[in-house]
């Protein structure tokens, strides 16, 4: 969790293959779980946001194998800030348009 605004871009660009400007939310956190950054990239130059827990972990989404780049909704990174258990959430069956699928 050493790296600043280059290291993270450089991270996305050679690692991720994508580009740390499209807009997106990149978020990066460290093997003890208890570190959180997100880079994100304004009209004018990067943000970058840092919450360190004094208790617990975050709880990432389930995979099955290790990976690099996982793409999670907005959604779903607000509980994983927020402390809520992903496992335990129970989403209602919604419409969805036949362009999101």
């Amino acid at each position: 969790m050493r790296k600043g605004f280059d290291g993270l871009s450089g991270l996305i660009l050679d690692q991720m293959r994508s580009s740390p400007i499209d807009g997106s939310v990149y978020v990066f956190i460290n093997r003890r779980r208890d570190r959180m950054k997100l880079l994100v990239w304004q009209s004018d130059g990067f943000l970058l946001y840092y919450k360190r827990l004094e208790r617990g972990t975050f709880e990432l989404p389930s995979s099955k194998e290790e990976l690099t780049k996982l793409e999670l909704s907005q959604e779903t990174l607000q509980l994983m800030i927020r402390g809520i258990k992903l496992k335990k959430i129970e989403r209602k069956t919604r419409y969805k348009s036949p362009s999101n699928i």
